[in-house]
């Protein structure tokens, strides 16, 4: 793999040090020039094209099912991870008494659309992260009979605790569990396949490690429980005529475009299947194994300067975060390091290193030239 080709897909590389994926990512220039084409075709043409548009809604819509290995007509866009999630804890038919079973160190994204269940009687369970791993063993404990979904985040937003989707998925669908994933850590830098790990629910958006603009994402639903949720929010497009517009008959689409209730964000799709495009090409496998090698050398470094990592070195718990802490005043180096022409993130008493395939040992080495200049202050 030429790495350097695709080093030059990204021009942050010119200005800044970018190691902070699991953030918001830098735009790949075909992004860039996918949105620029449309923005020209959308100014001089008027919607002239929008026949085009729609097919490229399509396109986008087959890659994305692609992706994590779901039928295309199992997968809808949303405007954020938090919709997705949404579609499911709104749509279910609850009773008062069931649960719903999360890990304490989530994302707010699977914290507050279940929490805000607690109107209909729904109880939140909390699995006790240990040292920010979720033990399977905490996830199972807390499953009774009135368990109605587990959710996790296929990553740990902080530690980068990858959890064990088949396992959990597995267990799950021996109980007769909903499972619901919160992906947006791991897609664009992990492989995934919703059928092989019995995800029944799957949500992201697309600007992190799916290298995409803001508010905008994907969202998958198992056909085998399609029926099971219903749509909390619709509009004119939910419907089976849907361009039919005073022939009002209210059914819904049979696949997951029915939680897509009005007009499409054309213009975040033509960027959302540019970034899709540069992922696809590159390979997941090839992206996973890059970064995993940069996550290596992050570690040692951290290693060589008297620091402690935090997340998980065991192959099957590794993402694409590299989290630890160093022997200094933290909120001191945050802002150091914001004078700097590095971007990482640094919260919740940890450093957190995200770099994506496109970076290579350099990178890490100028960004621990500065934490040195820093710790040598």
């Amino acid at each position: 793999m030429n790495w350097d080709q695709w080093r030059d897909e990204f021009p942050v590389t010119q200005n800044r040090i970018f190691l902070d994926h699991a953030k918001v990512a830098p735009l790949p220039k075909r992004v860039q020039d996918r949105v620029a084409a449309f923005l020209q075709d959308a100014s001089e043409h008027g919607t002239a094209n929008y026949a085009k548009w729609m097919a490229e809604t399509d396109r986008v819509r087959a890659r994305f099912a692609e992706l994590i290995n779901a039928d295309e007509d199992e997968v809808a866009f949303v405007k954020n991870t938090s919709e997705g999630i949404s579609i499911v804890a709104n749509g279910i038919d609850w009773k008062e008494g069931d649960n719903v079973v999360i890990p304490n160190i989530e994302f707010p994204a699977n914290v507050y659309p279940w929490m805000n269940l607690k109107r209909l009687g729904v109880e939140v369970r909390w699995v006790k992260s240990v040292r920010g791993r979720v033990p399977f063993e905490q996830i199972a404990a807390q499953v009774n009979n009135r368990t109605r979904v587990v959710s996790v985040s296929s990553v740990e937003c902080n530690s980068g605790f990858r959890n064990d989707l088949n396992r959990i998925g597995a267990f799950c669908k021996e109980k007769g569990i909903y499972f619901c994933v919160d992906a947006i850590q791991s897609l664009g830098v992990l492989p995934m396949d919703v059928k092989k790990d019995h995800i029944d629910f799957l949500a992201a958006d697309g600007h992190k490690w799916l290298l995409s603009v803001e508010g905008l994402g994907g969202f998958y639903i198992s056909k085998r429980v399609l029926e099971n949720i219903y749509p909390a929010v619709v509009g004119w497009d939910s419907v089976v005529n849907a361009g039919d517009y005073l022939n009002y008959d209210f059914t819904f689409r049979p696949g997951a475009r029915r939680f897509e209730e009005g007009s499409f964000n054309v213009m975040s799709i033509f960027a959302f299947g540019a970034a899709l495009d540069v992922l696809l090409e590159v390979g997941i496998d090839n992206i996973e194994q890059r970064v995993k090698g940069l996550g290596d050398v992050i570690m040692e470094r951290v290693k060589q300067r008297g620091g402690k990592v935090v997340n998980s070195t065991e192959p099957g718990e590794r993402s694409g975060i590299v989290s630890f802490t160093l022997n200094c005043d933290l909120e001191k180096l945050k802002t150091f390091l914001a004078g700097t022409n590095v971007s990482l993130t640094i919260r919740d008493g940890l450093i957190r290193l995200s770099p994506h395939c496109y970076n290579n040992p350099s990178d890490i080495d100028h960004c621990f030239d500065h934490i040195d200049q820093f710790l040598k202050k």
